[in-house]
């Protein structure tokens, strides 16, 4: 199981729409790093979802459900299927983030405008530990 990072500008798709939704497909990445992350992910893995814009904060846990297959609105590029699991208890901003030293080295941190990132399990628990949030198997 990965864990990877997953940027939504919140006025487009949010947190909200997709718990309301149950499970959706992320499509859309037009960047080729961040499609080579969406290639590299598998059913189960967990994805943290980040709010952009003006909130700049991590707001829940996904579950991704289906592993890379062709974006439905463009074939060239990739998609995956992913389901809420939980919100975190408490939301982790970006400032709190780029405070914390063992996580000043991530994608999010060092390349801003990266939509699709991997992390770490030590970065994906120090993140889920400021959100007071765990994972339940």
């Amino acid at each position: 199981m990965a864990y990877w990072l997953l940027k939504t500008e919140p006025a487009t798709y949010s947190w909200s729409d997709l718990v309301a939704d149950k499970k959706t497909v992320w499509d859309g990445v037009r960047n080729f790093q961040a499609r080579n992350f969406l290639l590299q992910m598998k059913a189960n893995d967990i994805a943290l979802i980040y709010h952009s814009g003006e909130q700049k904060s991590l707001v829940g846990i996904a579950k991704i459900i289906t592993g890379p297959h062709a974006d439905p609105k463009d074939e060239k590029w990739t998609a995956v299927d992913l389901a809420p699991w939980k919100a975190l208890a408490k939301p982790v901003t970006l400032l709190a983030i780029k405070m914390r030293k063992s996580l000043s080295h991530i994608h999010l941190v060092k390349q801003s405008r990266l939509s699709v990132m991997p992390l770490t399990i030590p970065q994906a628990k120090a993140l889920l530990k400021m959100g007071l949030t765990e994972l339940e198997r």
